[in-house]
């Protein structure tokens, strides 16, 4: 034990003039596969055969696999600078544009094990890709100049055949746009439509104007079938385009619809504003508009579904295309710093819109009325039924009430007397039908309830430290439940919140429970109700002393000196005054030293000394040297002042040093 000096002589000068203390301190010697997810997007395409959706990352350099709900399967890397991806007629083999590298990397789409590279002989490309006429087409150059080549995957590439995967360059052939001047600007936008087998949408914007095309490569050689070029008076420039299913149409940006015959393009009506789109083999129109998806029947203004795919100041969807059966739909979402893969379910079927209106509070057994309205953008059946239910302390897994008919309008209205107070919820249901899919929603209603009597005793006492007291928690008439909780929060922040105990109250309407009273504590009675009772809390907050006791050392006898017993020290004899306390963290006692001066005390001085892990605080006081000296002392726990605040106030009993000669 370390134990530090305090001079008794210093305590007198305190009492006169100036004083200083030293402390003495005692111690003791599964989850759930990821979302496919992208830097930057190069390329997504879907594969009905294998239900895989495969998504390029142009920043990482290599191709992710995903499910149809958007979860990551596989990946494979080295695919440098991947810009476009397309698939086989077939489905079985996956072509990347690897433009790091300058060469279409064929993958099986199965398994992407890489199949074969090859070689693409030039420093600008290749850029995008599509497959169409058995031949992966692919587009190259810059903003100035650009042009479209191909790759016959049933050719001879000229290379190591001993390579694997094998490399080559035969089967690639460049240059073969249709039209020299004007050209297309590159590296030019691919699309196909399996609805126009040999068909090619290419288009692009370059510095200083745009440029498109319809090339027909189901022959031997390129054909244009249509081309334009001009200063954006047709499009506002071209940074999304694709072939329409069953119609000689091409759309621009998602939104400009351009029609196609004797070689030109005029306009043919447009889509509300979008940025980039794709079609559906059935003729559906996904297009993204901001942070918004929007799905659209042909030329129809309206759109029959949207999803919201991001918030105000995100980034909405980079890329999307359709699952080849239009079942969903396929986006690469902005998310942090990257891209998230998200399927987009039922987009063939219109969500409508349903409010619920409740009153915001109503009388328990007293008639109220819940009004709503169902609307769509696609028109709804007449008569529509809405299921409603209404969920309450007594029905909490729901109740199924009459069904309600929506009006001409849209608008519905139904009434219910609610038999159970608090919180109440009416849930209403349109099930959907061929067109439109299920939506629900609810409101909320205060119903009233009669309030109970509850009180708790003991607010305020004071107890011995470690006490055993029973609280007792009493409660009035209630409907059907009696149940009481009675809960003890010792105060410090290292202990819970406690059950003390749950039951029934007894005949007089009472639940005892017994805290024991280490600390300060605030006792809790809590009454949840029920059907037409309220629910209801109290607190009593009961305080604890700690435990103190001081030990003196190092006397040559114990005497009194009129009616008080005094610790007899030799003038120049050093007292050791051990005080035992209980122990918190950071805990300090208050050691109070007086001097007997002109027949009564006088404070020499007060100073707080740390306790120790044991719980203990030893303080050494010098001899006075000089003898007829009267002294006592104690220690004291002050609540915040201590180092803590978890118990109450409490004092030690003072001890009585006398120096003699």
């Amino acid at each position: 034990m370390r134990t530090r000096t305090l001079s008794t002589a210093t305590a007198l000068a305190v009492l006169f003039s100036s004083a200083a203390l030293s402390v003495a301190t005692a111690e003791t010697a599964s989850a759930a596969a990821p979302a496919a997810s992208v830097a930057s997007p190069g390329g997504i395409v879907a594969n009905s055969t294998l239900k895989r959706v495969f998504v390029g990352d142009r920043t990482g350099g290599k191709i992710l696999a995903a499910d149809y709900t958007g979860a990551l399967v596989d990946s494979v890397s080295g695919i440098s600078g991947v810009s476009g991806l397309a698939l086989s007629d077939d489905g079985s083999t996956l072509y990347a544009a690897a433009e790091g590298s300058h060469e279409i990397v064929a993958l099986d789409a199965a398994t992407l094990d890489v199949k074969a590279r090859y070689a693409v002989d030039t420093d600008r490309g290749p850029s995008h890709i599509a497959f169409a006429s058995g031949k992966v087409w692919f587009t190259y150059g810059d903003q100035w100049d650009g042009d479209l080549g191909s790759l016959d995957p049933q050719g001879d590439p000229e290379g190591d055949p001993e390579v694997d995967p094998p490399s080559g360059a035969g089967a690639v052939t460049l240059g073969l746009f249709p039209q020299a001047h004007p050209g297309i600007h590159g590296p030019a936008l691919l699309d196909t439509d399996p609805s126009s087998p040999g068909l090619l949408a290419v288009g692009q914007t370059g510095l200083s104007s745009d440029s498109m095309a319809v090339v027909d490569v189901s022959a031997a050689t390129p054909q244009l079938t249509a081309y334009y070029q001009g200063d954006y008076s047709l499009n506002d420039g071209i940074d999304d385009i694709d072939l329409v299913p069953g119609a000689p149409q091409v759309l621009v940006n998602g939104a400009q619809r351009d029609a196609y015959a004797d070689g030109k393009f005029t306009a043919a009506g447009a889509y509300p504003a979008g940025q980039r789109a794709d079609i559906a083999p059935n003729g559906l129109v996904a297009k993204v508009d901001g942070t918004k998806v929007a799905v659209h029947r042909p030329n129809a203004a309206q759109p029959i579904r949207t999803y919201t795919t991001g918030t105000s100041g995100t980034a909405g969807a980079a890329a999307l295309t359709w699952a080849p059966d239009s079942s969903r739909i396929f986006a690469l979402v902005g998310a942090g710093n990257g891209y998230t893969l998200k399927a987009l379910s039922d987009p063939a079927l219109n969500a409508p819109s349903l409010t619920v209106k409740a009153p915001s509070s109503a009388p328990r057994a007293k008639k109220l009325t819940v009004t709503g309205k169902l609307t769509s953008t696609v028109p709804l059946p007449a008569g529509v039924k809405l299921q409603v239910s209404r969920t309450d302390v007594e029905s909490p897994d729901g109740k199924a009430l009459a069904a309600a008919t929506v009006k001409a309008d849209g608008s519905y209205s139904f009434t219910d007397t609610p038999p159970a107070g608090g919180s109440v919820t009416y849930r209403v249901t349109y099930a959907g039908d061929a067109e439109h899919t299920t939506v629900t929603a609810s409101d909320k209603v205060d119903v009233s309830r009669t309030k109970p009597k509850l009180t708790l005793n003991k607010n305020g006492n004071v107890y011995s430290h470690g006490a055993d007291v029973s609280f007792t928690a009493h409660l009035g008439s209630t409907y059907k439940n009696r149940t009481v909780e009675i809960w003890a929060n010792p105060f410090g922040g290292d202990k819970p919140n406690k059950l003390v105990k749950t039951g029934k109250v007894n005949s007089s309407g009472n639940l005892s429970a017994t805290v024991d009273m280490g600390r300060d504590t605030t006792v809790t009675a809590v009454y949840k109700g029920d059907a037409r009772t309220a629910a209801k809390s109290v607190k009593s907050t009961a305080y604890a002393k700690v435990k103190i006791s001081t030990a003196v050392s190092k006397h040559y006898k114990k005497a009194r000196i009129g009616s008080t017993s005094y610790y007899w020290f030799h003038k120049n004899g050093d007292p050791l005054l051990t005080t035992t306390m209980s122990y918190y963290k950071g805990r300090k006692q208050r050691f109070d030293l007086q001097v007997h001066s002109g027949g009564s005390w006088h404070s020499a001085d007060s100073e707080y000394f740390p306790i120790g892990t044991n719980g203990k605080s030893a303080v050494t006081l010098e001899g006075p040297g000089q003898s007829g000296i009267k002294a006592r002392m104690r220690s004291t726990y002050v609540n915040g002042s201590s180092g803590d605040s978890v118990n109450t106030t409490t004092h030690g009993a003072w001890k009585y040093l006398y120096f003699s000669n």
